[in-house]
Parts: C-alpha cells; sequence; structure tokens
C-alpha cells in the first residue's frame, strides 16, 4: 500500500480497536462462519459494521462489491480487507488467517477419517441446528442490506436481474458483475454531465491517492510468495503429485469468479474426468464436509487436495495427504492475499470518483441478488433433505423433493428466528441451542 495510506486510514477510521481486541473478533468470526458466503458475509456484517462498528455501511458495501469481483471466495477477502484497514497488512494477514485455518483444521481430520475409512464421520443432527440458525442469520443480513443499498427502482431491478439470471439461467457470475457496472459506469456519465455529483468528490480524490509504484511492488512480492514455495516443489519434491496440485489450484485461483459453487463445476470435471483424483460421488462428498464445518466452502479444494496426494503411492498415506493439503491451502490462499492488498487501496479512490463510484452501488446491488440467489439455494437444501435440478433447454429449475421435508429443521429455522428477530440472542448463543437441539433430536 502507498506510504502514508494507512496512517490516514487508522486516524479516521471508525471506532478503531486495539489490534489484540480485532485478533479475538477475528478468530470468533472464523470459528462461527458457517453456511457459506451469504452466512459468512451476513456474520461479518453483524459484527463489524452493527456491533463493533469498526466499519460504516458504505465501507462495507464498497469492500463487498470489489470482493465478489475478485476471484476466490469473496467473504475470506472480506474479511481481509477488513483486517487491512484497521491495522494494515499485518491484521488483514491476521483476519485472513483466522478466517480460514478453523475450517482447514477441521476438513483436514475429515479428509484423513475419508481416507482411511471411505466414510467421513457424519455429524448431521448437530449440523442441522446450526444450518436452521444460519438460514435466519442469512434471510436478516439479506433484509438490512438490500434496504441500504437498494434506493432505486434501477438497483432494484438490477437485484432481480442478478437472481433470475443466477439461479434460473446460471449465467456467469463475472458476465453479472459486468452488467451491472456498464450500468453504473452510463449512469455515473448521466449524473456528471447534470451536474449531480457530490460537491466534496475533489476533496475525496486529493485524499485518496494511490501510488502506482507501491502497488506494482506490493503485487511482486505476493507474486514470489505465492510462487516461490511451488517453484521449489518442482524442484525438490520426489513425487510429480505436488506439482500437479499447486499448479492446478494456482491456476483455479485466477480463473473462478462466483465463490465456492463457481470454482466446484470448473473443477469437478478437471478432477474426477482428467486428473482422476476422486470420484464423482467423492467431490460431492467433499462438497458436504466443507459446507458444515467454518471457513470459506472453497475449502473443498483442500479435501480434494489431501485425497489426491493420499492415494499418489501405494496404498493410502496421511503424511503425503498432510503435505497435500498444504499445498492446496497455499496455492488457494495465497492469491487471495495478493488480489486484496493490492487493490484495497483503490476501493476508496474508486468510490472518489463518479462513474466508477456508481459502478460500485450497481455492483452492491448485483450483490444483494447473488445473496439471495444463494440464500434460496442454502434455505432449499436445509428444509429438505433432496433437491433435484431439471434443465429445461437454458432454464435451470431446482426441484425439492416433497416427501424429503423435514419438518424438525423448519420448526427448528422458525424458533432461530424467533430467538435472533424477535428476543436479540446473539449468534454465539442461537448457534449453541440449536445445535444442542438438533444433537438430541438426533440422540432421540
Amino acid at each position: 500500500m502507498q506510504p502514508g495510506f494507512n496512517d490516514k486510514m487508522k486516524e479516521t477510521g471508525p471506532g478503531m480497536p486495539p489490534f489484540s481486541e480485532a485478533a479475538r473478533v477475528w478468530w470468533r468470526i472464523g470459528f462461527l462462519s458457517f453456511g457459506g458466503p451469504a452466512a459468512q458475509i451476513a456474520l461479518m456484517h453483524r459484527v463489524i459494521v452493527d456491533e463493533k462498528t469498526w466499519l460504516t455501511e458504505r465501507q462495507f458495501l464498497n469492500a463487498l462489491s470489489f470482493c465478489m469481483m475478485l476471484p476466490g471466495p469473496e467473504a475470506m477477502q472480506l474479511a481481509t480487507y477488513a483486517g487491512w484497514r484497521l491495522h494494515g497488512v499485518a491484521g488483514g494477514l491476521m483476519a485472513g488467517l483466522a478466517f480460514v485455518i478453523p475450517g482447514s483444521l477441521v476438513i483436514l481430520l475429515l479428509a484423513a477419517s475419508y481416507a482411511l475409512f471411505g466414510q467421513a464421520p457424519l455429524a448431521a443432527s448437530l449440523f442441522m441446528g446450526i444450518k436452521a440458525a444460519v438460514l435466519i442469520i442469512v434471510l436478516e443480513a439479506l433484509l438490512r442490506v438490500a434496504k441500504k443499498a437498494l434506493d432505486g427502482l434501477a438497483h432494484w431491478l438490477i437485484a432481480g436481474f442478478a437472481f433470475v439470471a443466477l439461479f434460473f439461467f446460471q449465467l456467469p457470475f463475472p458476465l453479472i458483475i459486468l452488467f451491472a457496472a456498464l450500468y453504473g459506469i452510463w449512469h455515473g456519465e448521466k449524473l456528471g454531465k447534470r451536474g449531480e455529483t457530490k460537491a466534496h468528490d475533489d476533496e475525496l480524490e486529493k485524499t485518496h491517492t494511490v501510488s502506482l509504484g507501491q502497488s506494482l511492488k506490493t503485487v511482486g512480492i505476493w507474486l514470489f510468495i505465492w510462487f516461490a514455495p511451488l517453484i521449489l516443489l518442482d524442484w525438490l519434491a520426489p513425487i510429480e503429485i505436488f506439482t500437479l496440485i499447486g499448479y492446478f489450484f494456482s491456476k483455479l485461483a485466477t480463473v473462478t469468479f462466483g465463490g465456492a459453487y463457481a470454482v466446484l463445476a470448473y473443477m469437478a470435471q478437471d478432477v474426477v474426468e482428467l486428473h482422476g483424483w476422486l470420484g464423482a460421488t467423492e467431490m460431492l462428498d467433499g462438497l458436504g464436509l466443507a459446507e458444515t464445518t467454518p471457513g470459506p466452502l472453497i475449502l473443498v479444494t483442500e479435501f480434494v487436495g489431501f485425497l489426491a496426494a493420499a492415494r499418489s503411492g501405494e496404498g493410502v498415506s496421511l503424511w503425503l495427504g498432510l503435505a497435500g493439503a498444504l499445498v492446496t491451502l497455499w496455492a488457494t490462499f495465497a492469491p487471495c492475499f495478493l488480489w486484496v492488498f493490492a487493490g484495497a487501496p483503490y476501493i476508496e479512490w474508486i468510490s472518489a470518483r463518479p462513474r466508477l463510484r456508481e459502478a460500485l452501488r450497481a455492483i452492491t446491488a448485483a450483490v444483494v441478488g447473488v445473496i439471495l440467489n444463494l440464500s434460496v439455494w442454502f434455505g432449499l437444501h436445509v428444509v429438505f433433505e433432496r433437491v433435484d435440478q431439471h434443465e429445461i433447454g437454458p432454464l435451470t429449475l431446482h426441484g425439492p423433493q416433497l416427501e424429503s421435508f423435514s419438518p424438525f429443521v423448519f420448526a427448528l429455522t422458525l424458533f432461530a428466528g424467533y430467538l435472533i428477530h424477535f428476543r436479540k440472542w446473539s449468534i454465539v448463543k442461537c448457534l449453541a441451542v440449536t445445535a444442542a437441539l438438533g444433537l438430541l433430536w438426533g440422540l432421540a
């Protein structure tokens, strides 16, 4: 980041906490980040905007819009940006790692059990209760974000278009973001011609200057951090699998937009058919495990990397699996820090320019549609045990099997809604109660 920029942020940022307090909060978020990106974004919004007021609503939405444009897990990148804004690179590293490490440790244990026994130990009843609470957290956040982000008919239409395009037509996520950004640029141009931009734009432009040289230095440093260990592996690793894993997931990290579901769609064919590392059923098992653990859903890549390496020799080697998981995590998440640390100083710079600011606002409206898409998808899979997908030309329909409806989960979801919305319980307390009820139900 450019010299002086982060110091300026520290002086003017809302609610600047001590580093130790922020670290505790980031680890708490990391351990509680169940339910995929929509739930994780909702959790962060509740904690760092509503409870701690470390970011304003506009700062959070601008950062979310930016992270949605990046390849990789947007929730982890949003946490990294928030940590960076509060405490610079050290804060960004702390927030990003705290978001990833708890879930990666759980996935490591589950992948090892899966490799040894062919089926991971299931804690379905426990996680059933957790998912019920997470669904309510997501819906509450969706309503709050929509209320503040959709301030005109055009933004409502953009959000609706994004939802329909993703949920029913499965259009590429970058294409939706591109359409929203182009509309925003066009609208910003119109406002500029009519003289309706804010009077202090010039002052903001002077305040949020960005050093291109420092940005290039940041890119160079993180490219070295990303690729140096992979090049060393290529030279020194006794077996080829680590090199294959490293470069495969590095490529994945640069071309997959739209979160873990986009990653899965892109990854599954190569993993199953081209490399033969996993079977199709195993891929689905891996995604299911990632959905029921904290951390980003993209941790399904760790599951794949572990099994691919563990099975690369004779029999199953947990040590090779551990090494494969570490290489996968490095290749998956090192690029995320590159994107955020290189791009973070530009978020406020972009928001200070009328056309780019309007583009960000339009993208934020599209993000509401994206969160709605994830919320509906998640809700269907929480309340119904089986959801079929039907293709009718370009149209995709999600049809839950009615006989798989779970009255207990539905009732538990309503109860979680009562606790959070009406009783104003904390997320931790509600998750503990619903998880315990789910476990008791399973034991009964």
